[in-house]
């Protein structure tokens, strides 16, 4: 594992889960109740039918498909053969179209360099060992012009209370030790690996939970989970 870009304990611990994650009750909940304001989100940005896209750490293909959805050519990547086992096997569910392949971003990039219209890297950055590596397959990987999405955590104590002891301990939303906060990624950090990939942000947005309504929203608040819009130059 030491030439991928991954932690095998991440990649485990995903595995570990991936038979729960097309249940909407399970630890995937928080998944599955974002996916319809960040497709939207994205959609409404890059006008998502009849495009080619990639979905960079697809897991079980919840946001993949979501995107399928609505018309686009989708390809899904990751490297938990088990998370894909169970997005292929949601396809015969679903219906839609959507092609998995077990590899990583940078390994595709070499194999398919300047083919996808959008790629799409959601809640992933803050689970890899090199974070400046993934964002820089995701811009090889773009056609010029074509549009990159990233969503990650930031990292300050807010972040800290709220999406590790909040979410995990507290709440109970999500798995124990489901994050790590020193893997969290500032706005600032984020759009300079974009920069040094040649990426050009076009907006950065906060997402936001509200435990009394329990309702997910975007907006100007970017101190816990956040979404960037980038394109390549």
């Amino acid at each position: 594992m030491s030439a991928i870009n991954a932690d095998p304990a991440e990649l485990q611990k995903f595995s570990d889960l991936a038979h729960r994650w097309w249940d909407p009750a399970s630890e995937f909940k928080p998944l599955h109740e974002i996916n319809p304001l960040r497709l939207g989100w994205i959609n409404g940005k890059a006008d998502l039918a009849g495009k080619t896209v990639l979905d960079v750490g697809c897991g079980g293909g919840i946001l993949a498909e979501g995107m399928a959805s609505v018309g686009a050519r989708v390809t899904g990547i990751d490297l938990s053969e088990k998370a894909l086992s169970v997005a292929r096997l949601h396809l015969f569910e679903s219906g839609h179209s959507v092609d998995y392949r077990l590899v990583s971003a940078e390994a595709f990039a070499e194999e398919m360099p300047g083919h996808f219209d959008v790629v799409t890297c959601m809640e992933m950055l803050e689970h890899v060992p090199d974070p400046a590596s993934t964002i820089a397959a995701c811009a090889r990987l773009v056609k010029p012009g074509g549009h990159v999405f990233f969503s990650t955590i930031n990292r300050n104590i807010k972040a800290y209370v709220l999406a590790i002891i909040g979410a995990e301990y507290v709440l109970n939303m999500l798995p124990r030790g489901t994050h790590e906060y020193a893997k969290f990624l500032k706005p600032s950090e984020l759009g300079r690996h974009c920069r040094n990939a040649g990426l050009d942000t076009h907006e950065l947005i906060g997402m936001s939970y509200n435990p009394l309504t329990k309702v997910y929203s975007l907006g100007r608040d970017t101190d816990v989970n956040y979404l960037l819009h980038t394109r390549r130059g």
